[in-house]
């Protein structure tokens, strides 16, 4: 391509390629600087390179309460669905007991027993849409599961999973936590996903 047509001659067409190169310098530098600081930001959330940690894991085939005593922690050994499960029950153990609360979406402010339990099987993959304690009295399979257990009747209901118990009642707060306590199971119907 001839030089002429890259650099025009007239004084005219070479200030209106000037500035519209300038303008586009200008955009491109704008875009770069933004999406920077974006990048920036993101690492910044993180504490890191802009990746998720895995979470963690432990040894053996049981769960375990964390040192904070509000999370668990997943054992190695245990189905990738169950890893899961507990992961996401984590993910809500901040928040308070809310009758009704995890029924219009997983996504809530607080959360009833019912809801508690629907959020960690929907982290697990094995429950598409929140369910009130009633049906889970006829959900899955019945009997105790290897890896996850629900007990359930008409009022309440709270799940062990990898041996742990995850519930809304018990020593302590109110809300979805996990409690190393036992709990009598007496007058709840009890089910498992199947496989599990």
């Amino acid at each position: 391509m001839p030089l002429a047509r890259i650099f025009p001659h007239d004084r005219s067409t070479q200030l209106t390629w000037f500035f519209r190169s300038s303008i586009a310098l200008i955009l491109a530098l704008t875009f770069a600087i933004s999406a920077a600081a974006s990048a920036s930001a993101e690492v910044a959330e993180t504490g890191g390179a802009g990746y998720t940690p895995t979470p963690a894991t432990q040894p053996g085939m049981r769960a375990k309460l964390s040192s904070d005593g509000r999370t668990a922690i997943a054992p190695e050994g245990a189905p990738l669905e169950v890893k899961k499960a507990i992961w996401a029950a984590n993910e809500i153990t901040n928040k308070p007991y809310l009758w009704g609360g995890g029924h219009a979406s997983f996504k809530a402010k607080g959360y009833d027993c019912s809801g508690t339990i629907s959020y960690a099987l929907h982290g697990a993959g094995l429950l598409d849409s929140p369910m009130p304690s009633g049906p889970f009295m006829s959900w899955g399979r019945p009997g105790k599961g290897s890896w996850i257990t629900v007990y359930a009747h008409s009022g309440h209901m709270y799940a062990i999973i990898a041996g742990l118990r995850f519930d809304t009642s018990g020593k302590g707060e109110r809300g979805p936590r996990w409690r190393p306590e036992k709990r009598s199971s007496r007058g709840f119907t009890v089910r498992h996903p199947q496989g599990f």
